[in-house]
C-alpha cells in the first residue's frame, strides 16, 4: 500500500500536538485535525492554539465525532494515555497507523493492547525546546521525531509514507536502526533532564552549563543505563556524551516539560520517570537512590 498519508488525526494539543498540528495544517489545512473532549473540547474550539506567535484554528473533533485517519499521533501526558486511547477509537480504521510521541517506553504496548501491533509505528521527539503557556506554544529548535518499526535496516512500507509526509510538513525526522534503543535512550534522558530541572527549577541554560545540575542529570541516567543492559539494550556513558551534544543546541531560556508542569501547579510525570526505575530497579536486584530521591522531591513539590 503505497498510497500517501493525507488524513491525520491528533490527541494532545500541548506543545508537541500543537507544533506538529501547525505544521501540518501549513502544509493542507484540510488535512488534519484534534481529537479532544469536555473542556478542552471547548478551549481548541472557541481559542485554537498559538505556535510562534500566529494562531491556527485547527479542526477538532469530539472523540464521538472522530472518523478514521491515515495517521493518528499521539502526544498526550503518561497519566491521560488510558483516556486517550479510549478516546481514538473512531480514529483508527482498518488502514490506520498510529505513532507515539509520548515519554515514556510503554505508550507503544500500552496502545498495541487495544489496537493491536501491526497499528502502532515506534516513535519519540528529540531536541524540541518548545515552551507551553496555556494554548500558546513557543519553540527555537523543533527538534526531530525519531520513528520506525523495531528494527529498520530496511524502510518498511508505512515507514516511508509517514516519512514522506514528513518531509512534504517540514516536520524534521530521522529512522534510527533499533528504535527500542533509541526509547530506552529518551527515557534516559527525561530520567535525567526532565527530573533534574524540575527539583532544581533549572531551565536549559543553566542545564547547559550547572555542574550541580550535570552531575544529579548523570547519576539518574546511570541508574538507567544499568537497568536497561540487564533488558538487553546497549545504553552506555556513549549515549550520555549524545545527549550533552543535543543539550548544546537548545535554547537557553528554554525549560524542560516536567519543569513547565511545576510551575503551572500540573501533575507530572514522576510516576512514569523516577517511578518506573524504581520498579524495574526493585524486580532486578538494582539500587536506584537518585531516583528514589527525585520521586520523593518531586512527589513532595506535588503536594506542595
Amino acid at each position: 500500500m503505497n498510497q500517501p498519508i493525507e488524513k491525520i488525526t491528533i490527541i494532545g494539543a500541548g506543545a508537541l500536538g500543537a507544533t506538529y498540528g501547525s505544521l501540518l495544517f501549513e502544509m493542507n489545512p484540510e488535512a488534519v485535525c484534534f481529537i479532544a473532549g469536555g473542556d478542552r473540547y471547548d478551549k481548541l474550539y472557541s481559542g485554537g492554539v498559538s505556535v510562534n506567535g500566529k494562531h491556527y484554528t485547527i479542526k477538532v473533533v469530539r472523540p464521538e465525532e472522530a472518523i478514521p485517519a491515515d495517521l493518528v499521533i499521539v502526544a498526550v501526558k503518561h497519566y491521560h494515555l488510558d483516556q486517550a486511547i479510549s478516546q481514538l477509537k473512531g480514529a483508527v480504521g482498518p488502514q490506520t497507523i498510529i505513532i507515539s510521541v509520548m515519554n515514556g517506553i510503554d505508550s507503544e504496548e500500552r496502545i498495541a493492547e487495544v489496537y493491536g501491533l501491526d497499528k502502532v509505528i515506534y516513535g519519540l521527539t528529540l531536541g524540541i525546546d518548545a515552551v507551553r503557556d496555556g494554548n500558546a506554544i513557543t519553540y527555537k529548535n523543533q527538534g526531530r521525531i525519531l520513528f520506525g518499526e523495531k528494527k529498520n535496516t530496511e524502510m518498511s512500507d508505512r515507514v516511508r509514507r509517514i516519512s514522506n509526509l514528513f518531509t512534504k510538513a517540514g516536520i524534521a525526522h530521522e529512522i534510527p536502526p533499533d528504535m527500542i534503543h533509541s526509547l530506552w535512550f529518551k527515557f534516559m534522558i527525561n530520567v535525567g533532564v526532565n527530573q533534574t530541572s524540575a527539583v532544581l527549577r533549572a531551565n536549559y541554560g543553566t542545564l547547559q552549563c550547572s555542574s550541580e545540575a550535570k552531575n544529579l542529570m548523570d547519576s539518574a541516567m546511570m541508574e538507567v543505563i544499568a537497568i536497561a543492559r540487564t533488558q538487553n539494550v546497549a545504553l552506555s556513558v556513549d549515549d550520555l556524551k549524545e545527549w550533552y551534544k543535543v543539550l548544546e543546541t537548545l535554547n537557553p531560556a528554554g525549560k524542560t516539560s516536567m519543569l513547565q508542569d511545576v510551575e503551572a501547579g500540573r501533575t507530572t510525570e514522576v510516576e512514569m520517570l523516577a517511578g518506573t526505575v524504581i520498579q524495574l530497579g526493585k524486580r532486578l536486584g538494582i539500587p536506584t537512590p537518585v531516583n528514589q530521591k527525585l520521586f520523593y522531591e518531586l512527589t513532595r513539590i506535588g503536594k506542595a
